[in-house]
């Protein structure tokens, strides 16, 4: 999150809108950060590095279930999602 030291998650959802993430830690939400992630596509890692505006933060169980809106994607990005969804 900006100002903040990175926070490891886990992707729980992913849709060319935005991501969904399990993680250990609470974040305010209105927030915004840079997101960034590694998914396969064709069989080959792609990392994603994007920035996302938080919108909503869940507490869960023994972890917090984060909603997070894509800040405007660049063409790369929805590319490596959209292949990554089919």
């Amino acid at each position: 999150m900006d100002g903040g030291a990175p926070i490891n998650a886990r992707t729980f959802d992913l849709g060319l809108a935005g991501i969904s993430l399990t993680a250990g830690n609470k974040v305010n939400v209105g927030g915004t950060g840079q997101i960034v992630f590694e998914m396969l596509v064709d069989g080959k890692p792609q990392i994603v590095n994007t920035r996302g505006k938080v919108n909503n933060c869940i507490f869960s169980g023994d972890e917090f279930k984060i909603g997070f809106t894509f800040l405007p994607l660049d063409n790369e990005a929805a590319g490596a999602i959209t292949k990554f969804m089919r």
